[in-house]
């Protein structure tokens, strides 16, 4: 990226909670294994892997001034994450996110409390109109209020990246999805945000196609296992799942957003951005913690040529 360009993500900041259990997870039960506590929240971990990425970043969220909101702002002074324009709320506690994973590294389930970040008005959000609209691009996390989302959507200009988070917050942005320039939904949230079912490969032609018609220049759809399947109507395709070790699922559609973005600023094509997206993803797979403390381009590169 040019000099003084920069990536602006507007998402969620938390304090994620993860337990892994040290054999088959018993429902119901307690489950011997290890706790880890870290910062996260889907927006602040697309941003530090931006900055792992080399992309100079700015962050706005929401956050309590509790001890935890005070050492987020100390980490991201520390590792280069200008969190400068982020909402500090007074006598707040700063949101959690609670996940608990089975042996394989996979979610089995999770409690979210992200009431802080309904603190992030419309008011609050005017006055960043210029960090917003001078960024690169500005990436979209649907953790952030509907109305918020629909005000920037509706009333600023730049390039949108949309991280749909889960189905239900999805919703919020489905009459709105044309004003995004890239979405990554997975084949649920795929289903939902077109109305149509997705079975076949040539139902995932038809679903992209509809973004495509929508105003979307750019669609990559996860499909989990079976890989991902991208198009942006002069190209199109599916690259299949990397086979590797699984130890954290977690932080790989973080991861693999931030690698969309960078391969949009490096201008690279869609197979391309694909390509190397779904390399950070794997990567980020790789490793317990949410963020692959790895992540570089450099890194991303050589798991590219090894898959």
């Amino acid at each position: 990226m040019k000099t003084g360009e920069y990536v602006t993500v507007v998402g969620g900041v938390n304090v994620d909670i993860t337990g892994f259990p040290a054999a088959p997870l018993v429902p119901r039960d307690s489950n011997p294994g290890t706790v880890s506590i870290s910062f996260g929240g889907v927006g602040r971990n697309i941003a530090e892997n931006l900055v792992k990425l080399g992309i100079h970043t700015k962050l706005i969220s929401a956050i309590g001034d509790d001890l935890y909101g005070q050492q987020i702002l100390a980490d991201a002074r520390e590792m280069g994450l200008d969190m400068e324009e982020t909402l500090v709320l007074k006598n707040r506690a700063t949101s959690a996110y609670l996940a608990v994973l089975d042996e394989k590294g996979d979610m089995q389930s999770a409690i979210s409390d992200m009431d802080t970040l309904e603190s992030l008005d419309i008011a609050f959000i005017k006055e960043k109109r210029p960090l917003i609209e001078q960024a690169r691009v500005c990436v979209l996390d649907t953790n952030i209020p509907g109305k918020v989302l629909e005000y920037i959507l509706d009333n600023m200009e730049t390039i949108f990246f949309l991280d749909t988070v889960s189905t239900a917050k999805a919703m919020k942005v489905k009459d709105l999805i044309g004003k995004f320039h890239t979405i990554k939904p997975n084949k649920i949230e795929a289903e939902v945000l077109s109305g149509m079912e997705i079975n076949i490969d040539k139902d995932l032609e038809r679903c992209g196609e509809y973004f495509l018609s929508q105003g979307v220049k750019q669609v990559f759809i996860s499909l989990g296992a079976q890989g991902l399947y991208y198009t942006d109507g002069a190209a199109r395709g599916h690259i299949p799942a990397p086979k590797i070790d699984v130890v954290n699922a977690t932080g790989a559609g973080d991861a693999f957003i931030a690698a969309l973005v960078y391969g949009y600023c490096q201008g690279y094509d869609i197979g391309q951005s694909a390509k190397f997206a779904m390399s950070a993803s794997a990567l980020a797979l790789s490793h317990e913690k949410t963020i692959n403390p790895n992540m570089s381009v450099a890194n991303v590169n050589r798991l590219m040529e090894g898959l």
